[in-house]
């Protein structure tokens, strides 16, 4: 029977268990796949501590882990176009992505082109597509001054370089020690973290003539810290702290989650202006130790689960 990595129920790691389950069966509107790689999301732990995404319902346990995969069209649903049997895809499963089997939902699904490696085509759908959402959200001209928050992270790392394809200056807040992951990205970093002056000195000090937008991926006393640096509070956006943005006067990062996104996220790949920096592969029988990397904030760049045929 096909393996799946597992939270039995809701709490901490003990919880995981990778395990042997049915093949899932595709319905209306579904592709069955093969997965050859799912990536790993902070969104992962959580979901397994509890957290369910609003409109959404709580999760049947034995529940997957995992937001996002590639892999091979092995079998499609019932009033399924555009994907055949074979294809290679990259999408949002509905019923998780460390597995060996997964369904994904035509609506966030995209065909992978020939040019985007299984590995980095996993960890397109949940960072890339959020930095990509943001970037578009906020709809900065050229030449705009935009602050990230978390540079370093997944969706930092993925957000400062679709921002500086769109011709965008950015100034990437991080810990010091992804300070030249920061750079390389094209950003001018400004450290951040305990034991270190607040960060909006050095932003200011890096952006004299101020900044036009914030992109916050931290959340707390940082989103804080960071709407302090903006005249215009609706060019305030945060995947990081959705649950007070509002009282700042921003707003959190609307989500398109469709296959218009990923065509365009694997566009940027291709083309060259977005790396996935994927920076860490993990078999399926170790999925705990990659959600281990992210949950304890180890990870810089992505961490993706190969999962070998």
């Amino acid at each position: 029977m096909p393996k799946a990595y597992v939270f039995t129920r809701y709490g901490g790691p003990e919880t995981e268990a990778l395990v042997e389950r049915d093949r899932p069966v595709p319905g209306p509107g579904e592709l069955l796949v093969e997965v050859r790689a799912a990536g790993v999301n902070p969104v992962d732990f959580k979901q397994r501590n509890g957290y369910v995404r609003p409109g959404e319902s709580a999760r049947e346990l034995p529940a997957v882990l995992g937001n996002e995969v590639a892999g091979v069209v092995a079998e499609t649903g019932p009033d399924v176009t555009g994907f055949a049997v074979g294809d290679e895809v990259f999408g949002n499963p509905v019923t998780g992505g460390y597995a060996e089997y997964t369904l994904l939902p035509v609506t966030v699904t995209a065909h992978k082109p020939a040019g985007l490696s299984f590995t980095d085509a996993a960890a397109l759908p949940v960072a890339a597509a959020t930095a990509y959402d943001g970037v578009r959200q906020l709809d900065l001209p050229a030449g705009a001054t935009l602050v990230v928050t978390g540079a370093g992270g997944g969706v930092g790392v993925a957000a400062v370089q679709i921002a500086r394809a769109f011709g965008i200056r950015v100034v990437g807040v991080a810990s010091a020690g992804k300070k030249n992951l920061v750079e390389s990205l094209g950003a001018v970093h400004v450290p951040s973290g305990p034991g270190l002056p607040g960060f909006t000195e050095g932003v200011r000090a890096a952006a004299p003539d101020g900044v036009d937008a914030v992109f916050d991926l931290v959340g707390g006393d940082v989103l804080r810290a960071a709407a302090e640096l903006l005249p215009d509070r609706t060019k305030l956006i945060t995947a990081g702290g959705k649950d007070i943005v509002a009282g700042l006067g921003g707003a959190p990062v609307v989500r398109a989650r469709n296959a218009a996104v990923l065509d365009e996220v694997a566009r940027l790949v291709v083309d060259g202006s977005l790396r996935p920096h994927v920076t860490g592969t993990f078999p399926l029988d170790r999925a705990g130790e990659a959600l281990r990397t992210v949950e304890e904030g180890h990870a810089t760049g992505k961490i993706v689960i190969e999962v070998a045929r």
